[in-house]
């Protein structure tokens, strides 16, 4: 749920003012936050999201998708791969078309950044918990009933994490399939989190809970996400979804 601008038509001076102001939901636009499409010396387009509270993410999986989507349909580019500079590095969408649209697009979301050094598969050393402790209460990396609303943003701005994280919480369902909830860093609860259901799929094989695909299903809808054994990349697929335009005038 992202506002999405073009900026090499239309370029903006001061994205987390106007993240703020147009993602309050009664008296702006309303969304998660702010996403500038722009150009790039080292890829194809580039990407900068802002999130509801105007602070800067690195990346987003489920906008990273709109953004393929939104170069295709609108004449953009007529590429079926787009390179996409973000603050986290160089991601590559690969989009599928349906009647000449783009209805799907897999990200490939890079390697993930926790993996085990010389990590292969199942046998092998796992992830460590990292317990955390809030009100008296420890947590650590698995199945718990809380109040997201509540938990979350303790966990989200807990010592431990200096620049703040999104929260995620997962239960097995089978079936290859992974419920998940997520409270947002600068958005919070929110319907979907592409980087969160990859972080959520990596850390279900890492803990013997799930294979290598799963698919995560979230309050806004499904991802598929496969972890690639042989480049040990994360592949994040998903359909992407216009839902309106609008004109906004901007006054000095």
């Amino acid at each position: 749920d992202y506002i999405y601008v073009d900026t090499t038509q239309y370029p903006i001076s001061h994205p987390e003012e106007l993240a703020r102001a147009w993602s309050a939901p009664h008296t702006g636009i309303g969304s998660d936050g702010l996403v500038l499409i722009g150009s790039s010396d080292k890829a194809d387009f580039s990407m900068r999201i802002f999130n509801a509270d105007g602070s800067e993410a690195r990346m987003c999986g489920n906008a990273s998708r709109c953004i393929g989507k939104y170069l295709f349909d609108y004449g953009l580019t007529s590429k079926t791969e787009i390179a996409l500079d973000t603050l986290s590095g160089i991601r590559m969408l690969n989009l599928h078309l349906a009647d000449g649209k783009v209805n799907s697009v897999t990200v490939d979301m890079g390697i993930p950044a926790d993996e085990p050094a010389g990590y292969a598969g199942k046998g092998a050393t796992t992830m460590k918990d990292q317990p955390i402790e809030v009100d008296g209460e420890r947590y650590v990396g698995a199945t718990v009933s809380i109040d997201l609303t509540v938990i979350g943003p303790k966990l989200e701005n807990h010592p431990l994490f200096p620049g703040r994280i999104n929260v995620e919480f997962a239960q097995i369902l089978g079936e290859g399939k992974i419920r998940m909830r997520v409270w947002e860093r600068g958005s919070g609860i929110t319907q979907a989190c592409g980087t969160g259901a990859c972080a959520t799929a990596v850390a279900a094989f890492l803990t013997e809970r799930a294979g290598r695909e799963s698919i995560i299903v979230m309050d806004g809808g499904s991802l598929t996400i496969r972890w690639d054994i042989a480049t040990r990349h994360v592949l994040m697929t998903g359909e992407a979804t216009k839902v309106f335009d609008c004109k906004i005038e901007l006054i000095d």
